[in-house]
């Protein structure tokens, strides 16, 4: 992306401040570059602007997107982290695209216009595999709808090490996030299930059961609006699924409140081309279960903590929480007493980003991952579904959580299930509020 931006600003500025900004020369690289990856037929944003007759209409709206930092979404702090995936519009890119509208949004010379850029159709990646839900989850127009898990069994004959996957909803609408987790020869998780079948904690948990880390269940890919694949080849690193596991597919339905409708949604990945050096893992990380949010409050704070208990690096976080999230932060304090913010920004539940570390942090064992969350629980927040409520953690938008997905590489040696261990404020029982950063134990 950013090389793309650097060919055409080196065009930009050559051209001179009196030359016309049109959409073939100036404006459509930036879009390709920056916008077609979710402004294009299939994907989360509401239009296209894969054409100049797709971005004409929107060439105000564009403008004043980038102008105030709306588009393209991104809430990391400038000032805390530097990340791969950073989507932050350059200077120029805002000033040509500003240009473009003020000037009526001229089309320009047909033979100046670049080559369409490639997509994968229906992916960001090439999946090498790919494996379905077996038949669509129906949802009526209106309702609530509590998650829903489908156990996908998938015969896969050998172990296999994975680079990059990619989860997809099957509907936009209506799926508006959810996760494809690897199940393990062994494990008890919805070892009762039926394959195909949709089961939910609040009705089936004897059927469900649970989910249990030391038994080898990981994340294999995620979806929610914006965040794209996920990648697991930093330094050579990969992602294992065992020869025999199946996938879980877990999945949070919102109704449209239209019609009835339903979806079947589906991951891909790319298998790696050599031996990993390093493997990757997906984890919840720091969270909070035992998060409580007074009523009324409009800037609660809530932290967690997990301790690291082998070396590895991180290379990946992503922040979660639902309609009363105001900011987020994660911080490492180190064996030595060191204190590092790695990761701080906005929180907004539209757009769940993921950051990928520009450089892989070491953490040696021993280094405490914290997380601090804000929340507004006041009338202020017009997304707050009930102000007079103490909020608790829980799976539905109008409960909360706090904790932050963690993506993290160590030897392949090593045993995933034992690398973290819940420490600090994440121990202790539920309040009336917090836990907050005065339970935060510091050398």
């Amino acid at each position: 992306m950013k090389l793309l931006q650097r060919i055409w600003i080196s065009a930009a500025v050559a051209m001179g401040a009196d030359a016309p900004v049109t959409f073939n020369k100036d404006v459509l690289p930036v879009l390709q570059a920056n916008c077609q990856v979710c402004h294009r037929p299939g994907e989360v944003a509401p239009m296209s602007l894969m054409t100049y007759a797709e971005a004409r209409p929107y060439a105000r709206a564009m403008k004043n997107a980038v102008v105030t930092g709306k588009m393209p979404p991104w809430f990391a702090d400038k000032n805390v982290g530097h990340f791969k995936n950073d989507k932050t519009l350059s200077a120029d890119a805002v000033r040509v695209l500003s240009a473009w509208a003020d000037a009526g949004a001229p089309e320009g010379n047909g033979k100046d216009k670049p080559a369409a850029r490639a997509f994968n159709s229906g992916w960001n990646i090439k999946p090498d595999v790919v494996v379905e839900m077996p038949k669509p989850f129906e949802l009526p127009a209106k309702g609530t709808i509590n998650y829903k898990f489908v156990v996908v069994k998938t015969n896969f004959d050998r172990d296999m090490w994975v680079s990059a996957a990619e989860m997809r909803a099957g509907n936009t609408e209506v799926l508006h996030h959810g996760k494809v987790w690897v199940r393990p020869p062994g494990s008890q998780w919805l070892s009762k299930a039926v394959y195909g079948e949709a089961y939910e904690v609040e009705t089936q948990r004897d059927i469900i059961g649970r989910n249990a880390g030391e038994e080898g269940n990981d994340i294999l890919g995620k979806f929610n609006p914006g965040l794209g694949p996920q990648y697991f080849d930093s330094e050579g690193a990969a992602k294992f699924i065992p020869k025999g596991s199946d996938l879980v597919f877990e999945l949070h339905y919102t109704t449209n409140g239209k019609n009835p409708t339903s979806d079947a949604s589906k991951v891909g990945f790319v298998l790696a081309k050599n031996p990993p050096k390093t493997r990757y893992y997906f984890n919840p990380g720091p969270t909070a279960l035992n998060l409580a949010i007074p009523a009324r409050d409009g800037n609660a704070e809530v932290v967690s903590e997990i301790t690291v208990q082998q070396d590895m690096k991180l290379v990946y976080a992503q922040p979660h929480m639902h309609v009363r999230g105001k900011d987020f932060e994660l911080r490492l304090i180190y064996p030595t007493g060191e204190m590092q913010s790695v990761l701080k920004g906005k929180w907004d539940f539209e757009w769940q980003m993921g950051y990928e570390f520009e450089k892989p942090i070491v953490m040696p064992k021993g280094t405490r991952m914290v997380a601090i969350s804000h929340f507004d629980n006041s009338a202020n927040n017009r997304f707050n579904p009930d102000p007079a409520a103490k909020v608790i953690w829980g799976p539905q938008n109008w409960d909360e959580m706090s904790n932050v997905f963690i993506g993290v590489t160590f030897d392949v040696n090593i045993d995933p299930n034992v690398v973290f261990g819940r420490s600090g404020p994440s121990n202790l029982p539920r309040g009336d509020s917090g836990p907050t950063l005065s339970a935060l134990q510091l050398k």
